[in-house]
């Protein structure tokens, strides 16, 4: 075996194994999901992967065997110089098939699967019902989340609300619905555990809802640049058992009225939800 056709074969087996060695190392890295419906944006995100990863390997091996078949040939030194410009009909064919394998095989598969995932779960909001949904209010800021649940009345924007400050408090097994405002620039509330986020947008109700199957102490992140301290952005959101949870709110409740001040107008930055779209 000649030093170049080893050279060849050196190459393409490299193309071959880095694309599994980076899909590898990029599942290994990947925080875990506890979402309910998280599953939907990791299974499009892993055909994208391995699509783009075959495709790759099949162009370079292409142009491997591109490369081998015009070497110049042992002994007279001459180049394999039959060629044509690729403009004939059975190669405008061949071109036009393996395009619409590409597009309808990869591109289509991901748009139908997309559409089918926000239509069926992240755009299809659970009915609000007492004591079976978690509802919560969120106000962006530089730089910080506020968060704010409705007190024993019901009702948001009363005095009995309670508030939190870069802490977020919601039970397992719940279905969580978030709408979100933003007090000043563009934010995007991330949650990368959930597979979900949603832009916080001056003067314009946002929202999203999620549902935790797990447990656990999880990251609240800032997806959209917004200023200088944008690495400020960073909440926790606490997912509890629901007998923890209600005891957070029973013990919140009476504490939040006793702090109320209707003079600090910047506390009462709450909206009436059913008001809201």
């Amino acid at each position: 075996m000649t030093r170049r056709i080893r050279s060849t074969l050196a190459l393409l087996g490299g193309s071959i194994l880095l694309p599994a060695v980076a899909h590898a190392s990029m599942l290994g890295g990947r925080p875990i999901d506890v979402s309910k419906d998280g599953h939907r944006g990791d299974w499009l995100f892993d055909v994208t992967t391995i699509s783009v990863s075959l495709l790759f390997v099949i162009m370079v091996c292409i142009m491997f065997g591109a490369a081998l078949m015009h070497r110049e040939k042992a002994g007279d030194g001459r180049k394999y110089d039959e060629h044509d410009h690729g403009i004939g009909r059975s190669h405008l064919l061949l071109t036009a098939t393996i395009s619409s394998i590409i597009f309808f095989g990869v591109d289509g598969v991901l748009l139908v699967s997309s559409y089918n995932s926000l239509h069926e779960a992240f755009w299809n909001f659970p009915a609000q019902e007492a004591g079976k949904t978690v509802e919560v209010e969120v106000l962006a800021q530089q730089w910080g989340w506020n968060f704010r649940y409705a007190g024993p009345d019901g009702k948001f924007g009363t005095k009995d609300d309670i508030l939190r400050f870069n802490e977020m408090t919601i039970p397992v097994d719940t279905p969580v619905t978030v709408k979100l405002k933003s007090k000043d620039v563009i934010h995007s509330f991330y949650l990368p555990n959930f597979r979900t986020k949603q832009d916080a947008v001056p003067g314009y109700t946002t929202k999203l809802w999620f549902e935790a199957l797990q447990a656990g102490e999880y990251e609240i992140g800032c997806a959209q640049h917004c200023g200088v301290n944008h690495y400020k952005m960073r909440g926790q959101l606490h997912v509890v058992p629901r007998a923890e949870y209600d005891a957070f709110l029973k013990e919140a409740a009476p504490d939040a009225e006793r702090r109320y001040d209707e003079r600090d107008k910047d506390a009462q930055w709450g909206w009436d939800w059913e008001s809201q779209s």
